[in-house]
């Protein structure tokens, strides 16, 4: 039998990183991510990684560069603002194609806001967050078992693809406690293979180079449609979701997050009173499961996307739906919670009072 604990989210999140064999890692406090920097002071020490408590989220972003550009698996981890403050960074490490794991835990917002939970970051998550043509590949975790889980996922795809990837969780996944199985194989980073691009040193062997641009004439042109073949692949081969009771469903819910649990017991509400209400959890936010969502709209009329702002996926909702569906929306911006009650009086709305 695994080992199994008790944990905060914050927690299970640095569990996570090091069973995937990270051993670096640079961040900056702010609530309510503080628990895995302090965590992971305590953690790298044991196991003679390497952290660092930078000067901002500025300096933190750039020493992931540089420890992801030398071979190693590298993350940070901040909320919302300091996400903000990394995204020229982020844009960077993407225009040089390299494999970090940026983790956010969002807060509400904007501006400063609040250290409630949120999920207002999701286009800053889903459609690039900084300057140029760029994605990151974004993972939505519900529990705090897929906190401790996906790091070691979001890693094998930054690496697959050369690409940033995200977790986007929020403070109260952060915060919460659950117990957590130890399911995972730990990675030893000794037996990783050293990527291509690695800066380890050229000597016997010809140098290499590692940069976000390149001023020939056209040259960046190209560079750019070479990365759209890699986010198409991306978008064709590794879309997430879990389905809940779709099959024979009249009304299907669309969330992530804190916000799918609360959709699971609404549904369980819902359907103990005899209406067929079903769920899908996406679990990449991008690529967003565009072909299930298309599937579904064909035979499914209405839509209830629920999200903890004012309505940032629907935009990827409606384009996956092709139009066909009614798209309803509920949601509760800057650090507000939706409950199961609330939503199954959405549901009776749409339903007609039934």
């Amino acid at each position: 039998m695994p080992e199994r604990k008790l944990m905060y989210g914050n927690h299970a999140i640095v569990e996570g990183v090091i069973a995937a064999g990270c051993r670096f890692f640079a961040g900056y406090p702010i609530t309510p991510q503080n628990e895995i920097p302090e965590f992971m002071s305590i953690r790298m020490n044991e196991i003679g990684g390497v952290f660092i408590q930078t000067e901002s989220e500025i300096a933190a972003i750039n020493m992931l560069f540089g420890a992801a550009a030398a071979g190693k698996r590298a993350m940070t981890s901040s909320s919302s603002p300091g996400i903000s403050l990394m995204q020229e960074g982020i844009s960077y490490i993407a225009g040089a194609d390299i494999p970090v794991l940026v983790v956010n835990v969002i807060r509400g917002g904007p501006g400063l806001g609040n250290i409630a939970p949120a999920q207002s970051d999701y286009y800053q998550g889903t459609k690039g967050g900084g300057h140029g043509d760029y994605f990151t590949i974004t993972l939505a975790p519900n529990s705090v078992q897929e906190l401790y889980e996906f790091p070691k996922l979001a890693f094998e795809l930054a690496e697959k693809y050369r690409n940033p990837a995200l977790i986007l969780a929020d403070g109260l996944l952060g915060q919460m406690m659950e117990p957590v199985e130890f399911t995972q194989a730990p990675v030893d980073p000794d037996t990783l293979r050293e990527p291509p691009y690695a800066l380890s040193g050229c000597k016997g062997r010809e140098r290499r180079v590692v940069r976000s641009y390149d001023l020939k004439p056209g040259k960046l042109e190209e560079m750019n449609w070479q990365r759209l073949k890699k986010y198409q692949k991306i978008q064709e081969t590794e879309q997430r979701f879990e389905a809940t009771a779709c099959d024979d469903a009249e009304l299907v819910i669309i969330a992530y997050g804190t916000c799918a649990r609360v959709c699971d017991a609404a549904v369980r509400i819902a359907r103990a009173k005899g209406q067929k209400i079903g769920l899908l959890r996406p679990i990449t936010l991008w690529p967003f499961p565009n072909k299930i969502m298309s599937e579904m709209s064909k035979r499914i009329k209405n839509f209830l996307v629920v999200e903890m702002n004012m309505g940032q996926m629907i935009d990827d909702v409606k384009l996956a739906t092709e139009c066909r569906s009614k798209i309803h929306f509920h949601g509760r911006p800057g650090g507000g919670v939706p409950t199961p009650p609330e939503i199954y009086e959405k549901i009776k709305t749409i339903m007609g009072g039934a």
